[in-house]
């Protein structure tokens, strides 16, 4: 028996009571990290984001793919 479940279904399904563009504290929440480890991801380019203005926001489907459930 199969139990692997596709792309779409792992993105409605997980991290489903986040929005689709998360802030820091929401992702390191999601991880189960210091807000701290979080801004070094992000500095470290491990997980991919983007700016607006000061403030990093990151999609949920980057964060999936950082932890391999889905690919990117």
């Amino acid at each position: 028996m199969d139990m692997a479940i596709s792309q779409k279904e792992a993105y409605q399904s997980v991290f489903k009571k986040y929005p689709d563009v998360v802030t820091v504290d929401q992702m390191s929440e999601m991880l189960g990290i210091s807000t701290k480890t979080a801004y070094r991801l992000l500095k470290e380019n491990a997980i991919e984001h983007f700016m607006i203005g000061r403030t990093y926001k990151i999609p949920k489907i980057h964060i999936m793919a950082y932890l391999n459930i889905i690919k990117n």
